[in-house]
């Protein structure tokens, strides 16, 4: 199935849309993301989508592996890894590269902001 230039975009929206719905002090799985956007079995067009995030004000770095490690490398200008450093301010812990999903895991509850 090849996806057109179009669709492709749609299908970043939603996954897009989705992460944006990521709660302060939560994480969710590619898969879990995949999945909510209507997309499962697609956890890898997750991680493309959002290694091309642009958008400061999106919670990318809320998003994390099935085995809850940090997946991603990005470093910020003192050489942490920005991920993990901007987890920790949400006040999530991190050991040795991992987040305790039992604990961070998002439910998928949509919290309404009022």
């Amino acid at each position: 199935m090849s996806m057109t230039q179009s669709s492709s975009k749609e299908l970043a929206q939603l996954i897009l849309q989705v992460v944006a719905l990521i709660p302060y002090g939560k994480v969710a799985t590619y898969g879990q993301i995949a999945k909510m956007a209507g997309l499962p079995k697609h956890a890898r067009l997750v991680g493309r989508v959002l290694q091309q995030v642009e958008d400061k004000h999106l919670p990318w770095y809320r998003v994390i592996n099935s085995q809850g490690k940090i997946s991603l490398s990005k470093l910020d200008a003192r050489g942490d890894n920005l991920q993990i450093v901007k987890l920790q301010a949400e006040n999530i812990v991190v050991n040795a590269g991992k987040i305790n999903l039992k604990l961070y895991q998002w439910d998928g509850e949509i919290s309404k902001v009022i």
